[in-house]
């Protein structure tokens, strides 16, 4: 016979979840947003916050239709508010894997180095979104939840000093 206190555990090991029954590759793409600080203190990087609290770039699924730097540029609208933005060039593609329910779904990310031009300080979040803010280059770097988009922003930073863009 069985201990009653290890009842409550075999619920959480019991669970089954179901078979991956379809792979499905999802293209997307976004950008690494910069803009040089108003009192001379260096590149700052804009980043959102999602649902669960990460730090990340503004992105979003290619539509039909479009290219990934069409994409880019739509959702860093969409998601930032920064309808004036400049796309410099292509930066990497990283790649994404997550399980949705009995789906594989395999992410490919286009991203992208953007320079906001304008009222950069006029961003806006979506509702899904728990915040977004401009970070000094090191800040942001430190912020990020994602390794391989950490990557991309220090090739950017090199490339933004190369060029002095």
């Amino acid at each position: 016979m069985q201990a009653p206190q290890f009842d409550k555990f075999k619920k959480y090991f019991n669970r089954k979840k179901p078979s991956i029954q379809e792979i499905v590759r999802e293209p997307t793409a976004g950008g690494i947003i910069f803009r040089h600080a108003k009192d001379g203190g260096g590149i700052e990087i804009l980043l959102i916050q999602d649902s669960k609290d990460r730090w990340t770039i503004p992105k979003g699924h290619i539509e039909e239709g479009e290219t990934a730097q069409q994409t880019a540029k739509r959702e860093i609208g969409e998601e930032a508010g920064l309808k004036d933005v400049e796309v410099l060039g292509w930066l990497g593609k990283i790649h994404f894997r997550y399980r949705r329910i009995d789906k594989l779904v395999l992410m490919t990310t286009q991203i992208y180095l953007v320079r906001a031009l304008g009222d950069t300080n006029a961003v806006q979040k979506e509702d899904w979104m728990n915040g977004i803010k401009w970070f000094p280059f090191h800040d942001a770097l430190e912020a990020i939840e994602y390794e391989d988009i950490g990557k991309l922003m220090l090739l950017a930073m090199k490339r933004i000093r190369q060029e002095k863009l």
